[in-house]
């Protein structure tokens, strides 16, 4: 990976719908360079895809949620099967496995204060894999700029 490359991560971080020609415009390369490094970077795994910034207030979903989340026990099988099955349920936006006290930080948005807590009771407070959960609720989230600094 070189500045070129970097260069076009550091564009496409900004404005994942940049088109070939306009990211060869910024970078002041020819089209046909972009075209082959951005192929490269897709096929190497550096660019996994292109995501949109979906405003979830606008959409109704008015509480965002971070749940922490202990499990019974470290068993392989029961920490893959809450890592596959997590992640399909309705209103979560993301899960991180994590070390330390905690196994799990669950992402979850809801319409309402009421949602937010039939969630928790409907899929976390009886799942036999689930120990200990304690919801913290997002009052607002500043996106981070290290993605920049880390492609300079």
């Amino acid at each position: 990976m070189d500045d070129t490359d970097r260069r076009i991560l550091r564009s496409l971080s900004a404005n994942a719908r940049m088109s070939g020609s306009a990211l060869a415009t910024a970078l002041g390369v020819a089209e046909s360079t972009v075209s082959l490094r951005l192929k490269r970077l897709q096929r190497d795994g550096y660019l996994r895809g292109a995501h949109a910034d979906i405003d979830l207030a606008a959409l109704g979903m008015t509480v965002q949620a971070l749940i922490s989340i202990r499990l019974v026990s470290i068993v392989r099988e029961e920490v893959e099967g809450f890592r596959d099955e997590a992640p399909n349920w309705p209103g979560v936006l993301g899960l991180f496995q994590m070390a330390g006290v905690d196994d799990f930080l669950l992402h979850v948005a809801a319409r309402n204060a009421a949602e937010l807590r039939d969630f928790v009771l409907e899929y976390l407070a009886g799942h036999p894999a689930v120990a200990n959960t304690e919801t913290n609720l997002i009052f607002d989230h500043v996106a981070g700029r290290g993605l920049e600094q880390l492609l300079a």
